[in-house]
Order: C-alpha cells, then sequence, then structure tokens
C-alpha cells in the first residue's frame, strides 16, 4: 500500500524561506526530499530566475581567467542589465572600466592562451559598447541611457 504524498503548504515554505532556512531543513519540516523542495519552491516562484551571461561573455573562458577583472566586470554589467542584484560599488567599477575603454577606442576579447585582452574597438561592433549600453538601459528604467 503506498504511502499519502507529503504536502507543502506554500505560505510556510515561503516564510521560511524568507526566514532563511536551507532547502535542507525545510525537506526535514515537511518530511519531504530535498528535491521536493526545490520543486515546490519554483512552483511558488520562490526560486530566484538564474541569470544567463553569454551576451557579455560569448566565449569559452578557461578556469584561470573566470574571475579575472575583465570577465568579473563583464559578468556584473550582465547582471545589472537582466535585473540581478550586484552590490552598488562593483556595478560602478564595471561601469567606469567599461566606459575606460570606449574612451580609449579600445574593446575587450578573449583569447584562451591570453585570457582577456583589449584590442582596437570596432566602431559600428563594439562588444563591450553593447554589454554597457544594455546596463545602463536597465539602471535607467529601461530607457536608453547615456
Amino acid at each position: 500500500m503506498a504511502g499519502r504524498r507529503a504536502q507543502i503548504d506554500r505560505q510556510e515554505l515561503a516564510r521560511l524561506v524568507a526566514e532563511g532556512w536551507t532547502v535542507r531543513r525545510i525537506a526535514e519540516h515537511f518530511g519531504v526530499s530535498e528535491s521536493g523542495v526545490l520543486q515546490a519552491k519554483r512552483a511558488a516562484g520562490l526560486v530566484r530566475p538564474t541569470l544567463d551571461h553569454r551576451a557579455a561573455i560569448p566565449w569559452t573562458v578557461k578556469r584561470e581567467h573566470v574571475q579575472s577583472g575583465p570577465a568579473t566586470n563583464l559578468r556584473n554589467l550582465s547582471a545589472v542589465a537582466q535585473g540581478g542584484s550586484v552590490p552598488p560599488e562593483k556595478v560602478n567599477t564595471a561601469l567606469r572600466w567599461a566606459q575606460r575603454l570606449i574612451d580609449a577606442g579600445s574593446d575587450v576579447s578573449y583569447d584562451p592562451e591570453a585570457g582577456f585582452t583589449e584590442v582596437p574597438a570596432s566602431p559600428e561592433d563594439s562588444h563591450i559598447a553593447g554589454v554597457l549600453a544594455r546596463a545602463r538601459q536597465a539602471l535607467s528604467g529601461g530607457t536608453q541611457g547615456a
């Protein structure tokens, strides 16, 4: 005889998530698997959407370059453009970095051996200008910012 499926009360789930309970602790509380909790969180809209940084970082980046300054700045600008939460000081650093490149007539490129490099910008197709424009648009509330 099969047992009755455990039920997860959405209001209580939302309260526990807001209080910072871990998935494991919530699973134990409701008597369900961690997978069941994750499914319930998704169904209740309690999971933050995953950000996709492929437009800002279109290259396959080697592990040793993932935490470099350019990669971090590109990820932060991408997160801002997608409505993600980025500390203001990191946003400012990324904005200044991108604007410095543009002002110098440069763009950013990536080579698996050399890492991220500054290259002459193509005025009609500047990668960094596009990334910066999307971030500024999001910061200005969806209207094209300067």
